[in-house]
């Protein structure tokens, strides 16, 4: 039998965090918090349910899920944030991949998310594969936004869905969307980009279009409509504050020079 640590990064999560947990029963052998400083009842939720709570101050989500797994007793991680759960089917899966010997040393899992109150079926959020199964010996995350595992090989496939619980309001995702650009902005400007004008006023409504219409948002309604229109809003977002560091860089040099 393959044992399995469950790994989760938290702060403030006393509302999503019973329900993650809930759909590990019987699943994890092992569930290791780590926990960035809650103020609310984040820990004591986590160790009601007999997870090993480390608290470390936050660096970045791929840093914060590395040292998870380091903490771990088991090789075998299954990556999950505090605002998903395990579907029905996932559990199963879960179940049966346990039993087997391993495949693959990383497997990755449909995610299907819940916003402003339905879940998503296109917009290109779904099926939304994420590779959260991995032996930690063969794979680590990396990036400091939208952070992904990195290996060598290809990954295996486990059947049913990740339950990603995201947005409840409209300004939860304006202020989700801030957020995401600045790390974004910043991670590209230490990468070296420097272009940033033709990719904001070209990307930008290639975006919105590509995801309204090719991935066929507009089935999702109007939920699609505003995935759509945020996602387009995300690229002018990231382009205009990267412009803004090359701008500072910019001056910084000429005043160098004076």
């Amino acid at each position: 039998m393959n044992r399995l640590s469950v790994c989760l990064i938290t702060w403030n999560e006393e509302r999503n965090l019973p329900r993650a947990l809930r759909s590990l029963e019987g699943i994890a052998d092992e569930i290791v918090v780590v926990d960035c400083g809650s103020q609310d009842h984040t820990q004591e939720i986590a160790q009601a349910h007999g997870a090993m709570i480390v608290v470390r101050g936050w660096t970045s989500f791929a840093d914060q899920k590395n040292f998870a797994a380091a903490a771990a007793s088991n090789d075998w991680i299954l990556s999950l944030d505090a605002d998903e759960e395990l579907s029905d089917s996932l559990r199963k899966s879960l179940l049966e991949w346990k039993q087997k010997r391993p495949e693959f040393s990383v497997y990755e899992i449909a995610r299907r998310a819940r916003y402003l109150g339905a879940w998503i079926k296109h917009s290109g959020w779904y099926p939304d594969r994420r590779r959260r199964l991995y032996d930690r010996k063969c794979a680590e995350f990396q990036g400091i936004v939208h952070e992904s595992l990195r290996f060598e090989g290809q990954p295996g496939r486990l059947g049913g869905d990740l339950l990603h619980y995201t947005i409840n309001s409209f300004v939860e995702h304006e202020d989700k969307v801030e957020r995401y650009t600045t790390l974004a902005a910043r991670q590209m400007y230490e990468a070296g980009k420097r272009s940033w004008r033709a990719a904001m006023w070209v990307a930008t409504p290639w975006t919105f279009f590509s995801t309204f219409v090719l991935r066929r948002g507009f089935l999702d309604g109007y939920r699609g409509w505003l995935i759509s229109r945020m996602a387009a809003r995300g690229v002018w977002l990231k382009f205009k504050k990267l412009g803004r560091l090359v701008a500072e860089e910019r001056h910084g040099n000429a005043i160098q020079t004076q």
